[in-house]
């Protein structure tokens, strides 16, 4: 009975394993292709397995999607969100987020630069699950946004901006600057980066 459990466990976590990795390179097709791109069969011949694994492991191309969503948050949390945790909430922690996005955009960690402007840009329109997950990693990332701007507030910084607005212009700066290093733009983060640093200006 031991000996069956143990079997079970590792073949929990061996599947665990390969979701993630096949999740996570899902994450970088889309990125590039967009998510509509995305098939099982695609996904197995890139990795180098069968697409009857990748089948039993989501079921369907929907899941797929909402996975890939799911890993392209991981991995923005990863990179830009949590370094920041270490930095006094506020202006301090405010500035860190948008250059540590500035920095996911410059170097992109995904090869087709920041997945949440690519995927609202294809889902904007849709309606279903995939739709919901983008839009609700879009709220969150906002509602972090404003939270740190309120904080920024108290200190006495940004006196008098609505912390809403402000977060949409960062929001829309930065993605521009996304979409203009991906068309090779060379001064696309350099004058994103001096349009926030008026933004941020008390």
């Amino acid at each position: 009975m031991v000996e069956a459990t143990q079997t079970s466990d590792q073949r929990l976590i061996k599947g665990a394993r390969a979701r993630a990795a096949i999740a996570r390179h899902a994450a970088d097709v889309a990125s590039v292709e967009g998510l509509t791109g995305l098939s099982l069969g695609k996904l197995a011949t890139d990795l180098g397995v069968s697409k009857s694994g990748v089948a039993t492991l989501f079921g369907t191309k929907e899941k797929l999607q909402l996975a890939a969503v799911q890993a392209a948050r991981e991995v923005f949390i990863d990179h830009v969100v949590a370094p920041t945790s270490a930095e006094p909430p506020g202006i301090r922690r405010l500035r860190a987020l948008i250059d540590r996005w500035f920095d996911y955009v410059a170097t992109p960690v995904l090869p087709g630069g920041c997945f949440r402007v690519a995927t609202t840009v294809e889902f904007d329109s849709r309606t279903g699950p995939v739709r919901d997950a983008i839009d609700a990693d879009r709220r969150d990332w906002f509602a972090l946004l404003e939270k740190e701007i309120r904080r920024a507030q108290n200190e006495g910084h940004l006196a008098g901006r609505d912390a809403h607005s402000l977060a949409f212009q960062l929001d829309a700066v930065v993605a521009a600057a996304n979409t203009g290093a991906r068309f090779g733009d060379e001064s696309a983060l350099e004058t994103a980066r001096a349009i926030v640093d008026g933004l941020l200006r008390d």
